[in-house]
C-alpha cells in the first residue's frame, strides 16, 4: 500500500488555504478513517480543503474523493485533481448526489460541522457579531430566509423555543418577548440594530450572550440540525462493511445528537419496538467512547477549535 501512494503525484495538493479556514483535529480525523488507499471517501463539509487535502495524501490513483459543500466559496479551493468530485449542496442530500454518480458505498465519510473561519471572517455574511453588517446568517446563497427574516415572522413562542433550545440562552422567553417589542420601531435589518434593539435585556457577558444568540439564529437560518440528524440516517446505508465515518462538533446540542445516534442507532436511546420491547440493531459500533478532543499545541495555535469534538464509528 505504501509503495502505491508514492507514485501519486501530489504537487497539486500544495494549494493550501489557510485563510480560509484551519481544520481541527486532521490528524486524529484522518487516523481515525484508517484509509484505504483504493477506497472512496466522502468529505462532507470542504471548506478550505484541508481534511479533503489529507483524504487525498492517503489515497493511490484508484482513489476517490466526493466533497459536499454548499457553500459556493468553498469551490474557489479546490485541489486540481481528478480523483476529487465536488458536489455545492447540503450534505444531507449526500445520498441521493452520490446515486447520480453511480456510487452505492463508502469507505468513509467525514463532517467537520459548525462554521468555517471564513465565514466568520468575511463581514459580509452575517455570522459575527464583530462586525456591522446585513443579519444574513446563509451558509448556501441561494436560500431565501435569512436570520433577519426569522427575526422579523417567527412568533414570540417560536422565537423563544429557538433561543432556548439552539442557543441556550438563559433568558430566552425574555428575549423573545423584546424582539417582538423592538420589531415594530425597527427593521432589525443589521447586526447593529439587532444588538442596539435588545441591549436592555442582555444578561452577564454581552460577548458570549450575543454569540449564543447568533447561534441560535444560524442553527435555525441552516437547519442545521435537520441536515445533521439526515446526514447520520444515510451513514450506515452508504457505509461499506467496515467503513468509518469521523464527525467534528462544536459544540453540545451536535455532539449529544451525534453521540446518541452512535450509540443506539436512533436519536432516542429510549425508542424500543413496542411488542417485543427491544430495539433494531444498530448497525454502527462506537470506536470513540468519549470524544477526542484537540491537544494544547492545536488549541493554543487555534483558538477556534477549543470546543471541538471528534466522535468515530464503524460499519459492522
Amino acid at each position: 500500500m505504501a509503495k502505491e501512494k508514492k507514485s501519486i503525484p501530489h504537487n497539486q495538493l500544495k494549494d493550501e488555504s489557510p485563510g480560509y479556514h484551519v481544520p481541527v483535529l486532521l490528524n486524529e480525523s484522518i487516523e481515525g478513517l484508517a484509509i484505504k488507499a483504493n477506497g472512496i471517501y466522502v468529505d462532507c463539509t470542504f471548506g478550505g480543503g484541508g481534511h479533503s487535502r489529507a483524504i487525498l495524501k492517503h489515497l493511490n490513483e484508484k482513489g476517490k474523493l466526493i466533497a459536499f459543500d454548499q457553500d459556493d466559496d468553498a469551490r474557489k479551493n479546490l485541489p486540481k485533481d481528478e480523483r476529487i468530485i465536488f458536489i455545492p449542496q447540503n450534505f444531507r442530500h449526500l445520498q441521493r448526489f452520490l446515486r447520480l454518480h453511480k456510487i452505492t458505498g463508502v469507505d468513509g465519510i467525514l463532517a467537520d460541522l459548525g462554521v468555517s473561519s471564513h465565514q466568520f471572517d468575511e463581514a459580509g455574511r452575517g455570522f459575527s457579531t464583530r462586525f456591522d453588517a446585513a443579519l444574513d446568517m446563509r451558509m448556501d446563497q441561494r436560500q431565501t430566509t435569512t436570520a433577519a427574516d426569522i427575526l422579523k415572522n417567527f412568533t414570540e413562542l417560536q422565537l423563544h423555543k429557538m433561543l432556548e433550545q439552539y442557543g441556550e440562552v438563559t433568558n430566552a422567553k425574555t428575549l423573545a418577548k423584546m424582539i417582538v417589542q423592538q420589531r415594530t420601531l425597527t427593521s432589525f435589518k443589521t447586526i447593529n440594530e439587532f444588538k442596539q434593539g435588545i441591549q436592555s435585556v442582555v444578561k452577564g457577558n454581552p460577548q458570549k450572550y450575543f454569540a449564543q444568540v447568533f447561534q441560535a439564529l444560524r442553527i435555525e437560518v441552516n437547519d442545521e440540525f435537520g441536515a445533521l440528524k439526515e446526514l447520520l440516517q444515510q451513514i450506515p446505508t452508504l457505509l461499506k462493511p467496515g467503513g468509518r465515518v469521523a464527525i467534528i462538533t462544536f459544540h453540545s446540542l451536535e455532539d449529544r445528537i451525534v453521540k446518541t445516534f452512535f450509540k443506539a442507532g436512533t436519536f432516542s436511546e429510549k425508542e424500543a419496538d413496542e411488542i417485543y420491547g427491544g430495539r433494531p440493531e444498530n448497525p454502527l459500533t462506537i470506536i470513540t467512547k468519549k470524544p477526542i478532543l484537540p491537544g494544547a499545541i492545536e488549541t493554543k495555535q487555534n483558538t477556534r477549535s477549543r470546543s471541538a469534538k471528534l466522535r468515530l464509528a464503524e460499519k459492522k
